[in-house]
């Protein structure tokens, strides 16, 4: 060190070469874990990459990385601010990931040996995700985002399938063209675990690929068929969320179930915990059942051990929702399961019957396999999705338990809830932090931050209202202008669809699944009374509807079709919007931008229903009939009931008795509270039932509250066995 110091500095210093940022390196590793998808500032990295392109590839960012041009990619790695804003992200996903968790702070070294394995055939993480349909994916992928939130201890398996559900397109006639793309698992967050595994189906043996997507903490690992080693008919078993017939159904979830089973084995994840999100995946418990049958176990031994450590979770009072197989398709695929225990396929068909014991030909559905009681007798834990539904679930199943009353059926509940900061708008953040100020590193299951909204000035809340309704009708413009575009419309109609829908306007809003018990129409039963309202000159509402039936569900499909043509009907047209291709992100437009959420689903078939639940988040308000979770929630100053819970026995003069309720409360009590303000423009009235709304049901209704009920309740007295 002496003999440096004192010389003079020399003018042609040599100077360090720079090792340039990899930043597609970087921006794909942090694509990679899908923690982004629930991180508003994350997202808005990934955005800043190339709007556009942003947009038009869904909000994938391994898309938009892989169309970024060399210019573009070399601009931000000179962008000091890009950079730095790139470090954020990095260390804050690093920061997340190894925060303590609220099940590592509260839970004994005991309880944290327990390992949940969460089982469904689709998860809704992100539309860039296409692997889900509708409300059980949504469900199952908030469950995973809030097990990684607190921690809870899980790892998932569901089914990467190549085309996903459809992509929904809705003809000039309202008719609807389902679109099948095909997706390039490259461009998806998911990674190849290097793993593979055979599986018998029928009499063949179908080579198996595993792939993981990271959520956070957890690991969600999708089994994939579509591979060169096997037969064209065995690739397509991935090939479509819920498509085919029964034997392609049945294949499916002999993959989910015992092929989860074995895929866990594969990849080295041990489980104390079996959790079967609806019947689909009844198979898999089968599966440990048959191999725990040997010299040590006899089968009722082995159903019994199983059955300990499972817990199953029914999703709907719907009768066509419970799958059921012939005993010739069960002899099929459950003969290679079979083989070698000393199960016979007589013992299994027992175990999911209907009514045990009873004689019938294959076509009778109590001699069917139905999954539902399958999953029932294999698991000694059982839930429905809210308290109403709890009770129409022990109704509906009694006869599979040796019970006199309904109240002794061994089915409970644990309502749904939503994760509330995948659905919450970007454009309320600001609001939330300021007023609302929610923990996100760390946060318990039972936390309930919006008791802190009393303090927010009713003005304030007034604007967040009117700048996410502003948000919604540029966004249902955009969409409609799209589709007047695709559907080949003239200036005039490109220009009707640039000035549909008013920002000033009470805005109702309608999306989920179109199936035929959630009634879409019914608003519309009396459509003079309803234009009448529409178009009241000081006091107008317009309607927003978006929403998916399935592709074989003709009579979902015509609902939406009746609704679209409504909507070019005089009397209706500017005031009635239709958006296709429901998806994620429609759903969070239109659940963050409506003043009101309608749902009119036919009681009591609604099991739960959670998107509900998210405008409360935005200061929306509830206009719902008494099913699902709305029992729950409504306490008379936070929304409206449609009717008082009766049941008719006749479907028309249930739909005319609801309408009606609709209609009136609309019309008595509803628009004279949106509508009447104070010199300050101010719907006093109005903003106490959205200040009651934002108060009480995101606290109660949230994934976090839900997985740590699940974890108290079932998760561990299931891993105590």
């Amino acid at each position: 060190m002496g003999t440096t110091m004192g010389k003079p500095a020399t003018k042609n210093k040599i100077r360090t070469k720079v090792k340039p940022v990899n930043i597609t390196k970087r921006l794909r590793a942090l694509a990679m874990n899908l923690r982004w998808t629930w991180d508003a500032d994350t997202q808005r990295l990934f955005a800043s990459l190339e709007p556009a392109l942003w947009e038009s590839t869904g909000r994938n960012p391994l898309a938009v990385i892989s169309q970024l041009p060399q210019h573009r990619i070399d601009q931000l790695a000179e962008d000091k601010a890009f950079i730095a804003r790139l470090s954020a992200r990095e260390k804050d996903l690093a920061v997340y990931l190894r925060t303590k968790s609220w099940f590592a702070r509260s839970h004994t070294a005991r309880q944290k040996r327990m390992k949940v394995a969460y089982f469904c055939a689709e998860f809704a993480l992100h539309e860039s995700l296409p692997i889900y349909s509708g409300g059980l994916g949504v469900l199952a992928g908030d469950h995973l985002k809030s097990a990684s939130d607190i921690g809870a201890p899980l790892v998932a398996v569901g089914l990467l399938y190549r085309h996903g559900y459809y992509r929904q397109e809705i003809n000039p006639d309202g008719s609807t063209l389902a679109v099948y793309p095909k997706y390039d698992f490259s461009q998806l967050a998911v990674t190849d675990t290097g793993k593979t595994f055979s599986l018998r189906m029928g009499s063949n043996k179908v080579k198996v690929k595993v792939w993981r997507a990271d959520v956070g903490r957890v690991g969600l690992y999708l089994l994939d068929t579509d591979i060169p080693a096997n037969r064209p008919a065995d690739r397509k078993v991935t090939a479509h969320l819920y498509g085919g017939n029964d034997e392609t159904r049945i294949r499916q979830e002999v993959l989910l179930g015992v092929g989860g089973v074995k895929a866990l084995k594969a990849v080295g994840e041990k489980f104390t915990v079996l959790h079967l999100n609806e019947g689909h995946a009844a198979f898999a418990p089968m599966k440990l059942v048959c191999d725990r049958v040997d010299k040590k176990h006899n089968p009722d031994d082995a159903i019994n051990e199983v059955a300990s450590h499972t817990v199953f979770t029914t999703h709907t009072p719907v009768p066509a929702g419970h799958d059921r197989f012939t005993p010739s398709l069960a002899r099929k695929y459950l003969k290679p399961l079979l083989k070698g225990s000393k199960l016979k396929l007589a013992d299994v068909m027992e175990l999911g019957s209907e009514d045990p014991g009873t004689p019938g030909s294959p076509g009778n559905k109590k001699a069917m396999l139905c999954m539902t009681a399958l999953a029932l007798r294999l698991s000694r834990r059982a839930n429905g999705v809210a308290k109403l539904h709890g009770e129409v679930s022990r109704e509906m199943w009694q006869s599979l338990f040796d019970v006199k009353k309904t109240s002794d059926v061994p089915i409970g509940h644990v309502t749904n809830g939503i994760h509330w900061q995948t659905w919450l708008s970007p454009e309320a953040q600001p609001f939330y932090k300021k007023y609302i100020k929610p923990k996100v590193n760390g946060a318990g299951a039972f936390d309930d931050p919006w008791k802190n909204v009393d303090k927010v000035p009713a003005a304030e809340m007034w604007a967040l209202r009117i700048t996410l309704r502003r948000r919604l009708v540029r966004f249902a413009r955009q969409r409609l202008v799209e589709q007047a575009v695709r559907h080949g419309g003239d200036a005039q109609a490109i220009i009707d669809a640039e000035n549909m829908l008013h920002d000033d306007v009470l805005t109702i809003g309608f999306a989920r699944r179109f199936a035929t018990y959630k009634r879409a129409p019914l608003i519309f039963r009396n459509a003079k009374r309803l234009i009448k309202i529409l178009n009241d000159s000081k006091r107008p509402v317009q309607l927003i509807f978006a929403g998916k039936a399935h592709p074989a569900d003709k009579d979902g499909q015509a609902f939406l079709q009746q609704i679209v043509k409504h909507s070019k009907k005089p009397g209706f047209r500017g005031k009635v919007a239709v958006i296709e291709n429901y998806d994620m992100q429609v759903g969070r437009m239109l659940t963050s931008g409506a003043d009101i959420w309608l749902n009119n689903p036919l009681r009591p078939m609604e099991a739960s229903g959670t998107s509900g639940m998210k405008p409360p988040l935005h200061g929306g308000v509830n206009l719902s009939v008494l099913d699902g979770w709305w029992p729950e929630g409504y306490n008379k100053r936070n929304g409206f009931a449609i009717g008082d819970g009766r049941e008719f026995t006749s479907r028309t003069k249930q739909d005319n008795y609801d309408a009606d309720c609709l209609y009136t409360l609309l019309e008595k009590t509803i628009l004279p509270m949106f509508y009447t303000r104070t010199r300050a423009g101010l719907p006093t009235r109005w903003l106490k039932v959205m200040a009651n709304s934002m108060k009480t049901v995101p606290g109660a209704f949230n994934t976090n509250r839900m997985v740590g009920e699940y974890t108290q309740k079932y998760y561990l007295p299931a891993h105590e066995g």
